[in-house]
């Protein structure tokens, strides 16, 4: 069974657009049903009896005075006699005459010896056949004397005034809309990470719903701040005693137990470094736009220098996006870094679309069951004992870091099995503002 939803308008401004024309439309059915068919058909019912009346009185005078007496008659009650030539042979009316179905029906029941009514030859007059003592007579009326001559400006001005109501909500219900199209503006580029100027208007709700998005943006910018500065300070904190630590092992003799001392240190600075930049995110980066293509090609070609078999496969798309390149940097090498610990090779491919920036990197290694691919990128999730860290794996943040940043892009990681290598392929997936596709301006 269809859903009805499915065919009503997505936008709040075609509901409520919707919402406005429906009872207009209904209004207008009715009025036209209960007042013009009901109304008019009585008033076309009353004026086409009077006339037969006189009808009636005009042939009794035919059947019993001469022609001229009888013509005479005729005209002063404006009904003419006309030649049995001309008498019409059927009923005959317009289609959209509605109101020439009842003169018709009307006339028949009151009028003796009626054989045809004729409404569509000329429509400002009825003619009628009708049997008289002398033979079939022809009769003209003018159709004002039997049915309303305007009943269409009742249907005009109604028409033409729910238009102009129609029109004067439109533009009171756009300036209504506005307001909360803004205010979504406005919450899904935060969302992107991006943040745009807003200011509450309209309605009383939408007010408040505006000055409650805006506290809840500046807390949120409050406490990435306030984590930013704290983490910057732990971040000091714990690289003075590594420090120390590495110069003091420096200091002694090299033996095995030394190198053993600097490569547990080593190890330390990584897992701070991996721990510091999962809980920055970079959140407080600026957004700038950039060359993706050049952003991808260059994070490639670090990870060949450093000696992992990578290549950069097909580019589809624009080039330039309005990125924090910092962080989608980060992104990419801690899942160029995932695949070099667990793969033999990986290819790297880049597409860019009018709303999102895909960017796939695939590798040969064992890949994560379908199953535990959400597990995999929750922070600190170590599928196996080959991802240990004292077995040279990672902490598990490389995936949650990827996952994060996605997220503050507007976008996800999306984990799946790669086709062409066999391995994990891991998706980041991150969404295009509005207007991106050219280069940053220039300085000029």
């Amino acid at each position: 069974m269809a859903n009805p939803n499915a065919f009503l308008p997505r936008s709040l401004y075609g509901r409520a657009a919707l919402i406005l024309i429906v009872p207009v439309v209904a209004i207008q059915l009715v009025v036209s049903v209960a007042f013009i068919q009901r109304h008019f058909e009585r008033v076309t019912q009353q004026m086409t009896r009077s006339v037969a009346i006189e009808v009636r009185q005009v042939l009794a005078a035919l059947d019993g005075a001469s022609d001229g007496q009888g013509e005479c008659l005729a005209r002063g009650l404006e009904i003419d006699l006309t030649g049995p030539a001309d008498l019409p042979a059927a009923d005959r009316r317009p289609w959209w005459d509605l109101s020439g179905k009842t003169v018709i029906a009307t006339l028949r029941a009151e009028v003796p010896g009626l054989r045809a009514v004729d409404l569509a030859t000329d429509r400002d007059v009825v003619r009628m056949a009708v049997a008289a003592r002398g033979g079939p007579v022809g009769l003209v009326v003018e159709r004002r004397r039997m049915s309303a001559t305007n009943p269409h400006q009742l249907l005009v001005l109604m028409i033409v005034t729910s238009v102009l109501m129609t029109l004067i909500a439109f533009l009171f219900l756009r300036n209504q809309v506005r307001p909360i199209q803004r205010l979504a503006v406005a919450a899904e580029a935060f969302g992107k990470g991006r943040h745009i100027p807003y200011r509450p208007s309209g309605a009383l709700e939408v007010r408040a719903a505006g000055r409650a998005f805006l506290d809840m943006r500046a807390r949120i910018e409050r406490q990435i701040e306030q984590r930013t500065l704290m983490l910057s300070g732990v971040s000091h904190d714990l690289r003075t005693p590594l420090t120390r630590l590495r110069l003091g092992l420096s200091m002694l003799p090299e033996d095995d137990e030394t190198r053993a001392l600097l490569a547990d240190v080593a190890d330390m600075e990584r897992l701070v470094d991996e721990f510091l930049s999962f809980a920055r995110g970079d959140a407080m980066e600026a957004h700038e736009v950039v060359d993706v293509r050049a952003l991808v090609r260059r994070a490639v070609e670090n990870a060949a220098r450093a000696g992992q078999a990578v290549a950069l496969g097909p580019v589809e798309g624009a080039a330039f996006a309005s990125l924090r390149p910092m962080a989608v940097a980060r992104a990419l090498d801690n899942l160029l870094g995932n695949a070099a610990r667990h793969a033999s090779r990986a290819a790297v491919a880049l597409t860019v679309t009018d709303r999102v920036v895909r960017i796939a990197v695939e590798d040969d290694g064992p890949g994560i069951p379908k199953d535990r691919r959400d597990e995999a990128m929750m922070p600190f999730a170590r599928l196996d004992e080959a991802r240990d860290p004292n077995r040279g794996g990672g902490v598990g943040l490389g995936l949650a870091i990827a996952a994060d940043i996605a997220r503050s892009h507007g976008g996800a990681l999306r984990l799946d099995e790669s086709a062409a290598l066999g391995g994990l392929k891991a998706e980041l997936v991150l969404a295009r503002a509005v207007g991106d596709g050219g280069p940053p301006p220039g300085p000029g």
